[in-house]
């Protein structure tokens, strides 16, 4: 693909002379859509688009100091090796993220770099696409989404799923291009009506309609457990005025012309998002048309689904969006729009500490301790790159925390002091359970007690890397009965936890030693605990290691052996070397997870055709208090169904509990788990 001079003249037209020369003459002339072109799209100044032009063995320092070093940062970044893959993933990923400190543009650079890559992702071996794949969906989509530029998160995640799950992505394809003339009759009627009503209330305003990019539709088909085509809502309406007071206004008339659906309005113009979006959001019930026929799917038109029926009569679900055009911006190219409103001057960068991200990731170095490959990866996924929510104290003040966080994360988020003696949670007047998801811009207030004190299963409850080490360092310094290591809680016997303790003096001589903790990943953590509470010069801090026979994993049941020497050894409960070890049962010591995540497992079921198969798989899953994320049944064959199922469930004993469960329903020949 040749690349248009005309739209590259077009694109550099700000830049000095010497910078558009140096910029044509860097310039591929064909192969694929360079990263450059990408970032030029963007707004980004010459240094950035010289600097993703160099980056392949060219020598920087012939065009200025800021290139080179701009040239440095993003090869740092993608230098690194490591025998282990998630030690390297972690890596990569800390460096990425850190950089961000000392300049933006060089994550906007691996953000091209990596959408060029999807885009030419064919001829790559196909061994290897899941893999970059996932890796978009798993950073570079999330690290666009959090700044803020949309258009470019939104092709990571489209060119992403088509690699990742082929058959989801062309049936979203198909639904989506079916039925087009229909459904654009039935948009320009909805654009026609709300043009009308605007000039009629003399707000000058740009109205269009889009269809939602493909991967957004696969999320609501997995959150909602529907194929696409239940999906009503698979097409929205945009509306851009000239300032705030006409976006309400908007708003009041969308309103006035269809029925609102209830809970599901947003103000991200009163409450933006920390990546700066701002919009109004909300959806309404549009007549049905019963001449334009069914556009929005193969269904019939049913009843509100917010409950009751539409005074209206049958319609279909609509999202609206209202904003600025101004805010537009904003929400297309997020963090690069200053370099679009600055003409690609590069001399006024962004600064660091103006990015809700960076400063973020800031708060959650101080936070969390030690760099560990296996823990900032999880908690990297869960705090930095997770959307986020706000929560307000009784006293106005604002809380940014990720979602998904609970009361205990807020009390913490708030002081140390107020987590420790946390007694209890009120949202509304009225107690909430310290393990409940906290919404976003809910009003919470904690209440605290002397006599409070955190608890084991705490760390179950929380989300953020600050609650969490907090509570293992309180118990650690305060329940003897316990030893923590390695996300295991070991249980000491016959040791009474302390209450209320207090801190024992200790002597030069009594101070505990420090022992290395050999990782799998070859790594060394650090534990000091006592295994026993009565006092005894001889006796050694205790390390956790897990056995190679059986190699537990989280999530399964455990047990632990206090081996002469070699301390805590975790076995999975139905080991079999268990019975050959003589003294097992005068040694064991009770053991489990320090915070089990939920598994996700799929598995692809063969069935005949049975009317219920649905209802009786999910049933099955519920059993063993699992949640059917995501599921469809296809016919393969006469009489023949064949099955695509999701679950989240405890642990791997309930995956073997629900599929044979499954096995057990009648209509089902075979069950097969993919994961």
């Amino acid at each position: 693909m040749e690349t248009d001079i005309s739209e590259l003249n077009e694109l550099i037209k700000n830049f000095s002379e010497q910078d558009q020369e140096n910029i044509r003459k860097l310039f591929p002339r064909s192969g694929i859509e360079s990263p450059a072109l990408i970032l030029l799209r963007l707004g980004l100044d010459a240094e950035t688009v010289m600097s993703a032009l160099l980056l392949d063995g060219k020598e920087p320092e012939l065009y200025g100091a800021g290139v080179a070093r701009l040239v440095e940062e993003v090869r740092k970044i993608g230098d690194v090796s490591a025998t282990n893959k998630t030690i390297q993933e972690a890596e990569h990923v800390r460096k990425m993220l850190f950089a961000m400190a000392s300049d933006i543009r060089v994550i906007i650079i691996k953000l091209a770099e990596r959408l060029a890559k999807l885009q030419d992702i064919e001829t790559f071996p196909e061994t290897e696409r899941k893999g970059l794949a996932q890796e978009c969906l798993d950073v570079y989509a999330p690290l666009a989404d959090r700044l803020g530029i949309s258009w470019l998160k939104d092709q990571l995640e489209d060119f992403s799923l088509k690699q990742i799950n082929r058959d989801a992505y062309n049936q979203i394809k198909t639904i989506v291009s079916e039925k087009r003339d229909e459904r654009n009759q039935f948009l320009e009627k909805v654009q026609d009506d709300i043009k009308r009503e605007a000039k009629n209330a003399r707000i000058n305003t740009e109205v269009s309609s889009r269809a939602k990019h493909f991967y957004s539709i696969y999320q609501k088909m997995r959150k909602r457990n529907k194929s696409a085509g239940d999906l009503f809502d698979l097409f929205g309406i945009r509306l851009l005025c000239d300032s705030v007071e006409n976006c309400y206004n908007l708003l009041g008339l969308v309103h006035r012309l269809w029925k609102p659906l209830e809970g599901r309005f947003k103000d991200y113009i009163a409450m933006p998002k920390s990546n700066g979006y701002q919009s109004l959001h909300t959806t309404v019930i549009v007549p049905w048309n019963t001449s334009i026929g069914n556009v929005f799917g193969s269904n019939t038109a049913g009843s509100n689904p917010a409950g009751g029926s539409s005074d209206q009569g049958e319609g279909r679900i609509l999202e609206i969006q209202i904003r600025s055009f101004g805010m537009h911006h904003v929400a297309e190219n997020g963090i690069a729009s200053h370099w679009l409103y600055k003409k690609g001057v590069s001399s006024e960068t962004v600064r660091p500490v103006d990015i809700s991200i960076v400063n973020r990731l800031k708060d959650w170095k101080q936070d969390s301790g030690d760099f560990n490959a296996e823990n900032f990866w999880e908690e990297i996924k869960q705090e930095i790159l997770k959307d986020s929510i706000y929560v307000f104290t009784p006293m106005g003040k604002v809380i940014e925390l990720p979602s998904g966080s609970s009361p205990i994360d807020f009390a913490y988020a708030i002081h140390t002091a107020v987590g420790e003696h946390c007694s209890g949670a009120k949202s509304n007047g009225a107690i909430i359970p310290l393990g409940s998801e906290l919404k976003n811009t809910q009003v919470v207030e904690i209440l605290t007690s002397p006599s409070a004190h955190p608890h084991l299963n705490w760390l179950r409850l929380v989300k953020t890397s600050k609650a969490r080490s907090k509570i293992r360092t309180w118990l650690e310094q305060n329940d003897d009965s316990i030893i923590i290591d390695r996300n295991v809680v070991a249980k000491k016997k016959n040791t009474a936890a302390k209450t209320a303790p207090e801190p024992e003096p200790r002597t030069p001589h009594e101070t505990q030693p420090v022992q290395r903790v050999l990782q799998p990943d070859g790594s060394a953590g650090i534990l000091q605990v006592r295994l026993e509470s009565d006092p005894n010069p001889r006796q050694k801090n205790m390390m956790i290691r897990f056995a190679q026979c059986c190699r537990p994993v989280i999530g399964d049941a455990i047990i632990g052996y206090v081996s002469r020497g070699r301390g805590i050894i975790i076995h999975r409960k139905n080991c079999s070397n268990i019975a050959n070890i003589p003294d097992f049962e005068e040694r064991k010591i009770e053991t489990q997870w320090e915070n089990t995540q939920a598994l996700v497992k799929r598995f692809k079921i063969e069935a005949k055709m049975s009317a219920g198969l649905f209802s009786e798989i999910e049933g099955a899953v519920r059993k063993r208090q699992g949640h059917l994320i995501e599921g469809r049944l296809e016919e393969t064959a006469p009489n023949r169904l064949t099955g695509f199922f999701t679950v989240q469930i405890e642990d791997a004993a309930d995956l073997k509990a629900v599929m044979k469960n499954i096995r057990g329903i009648p209509a089902v020949y075979s069950i097969q788990n993919l994961t």
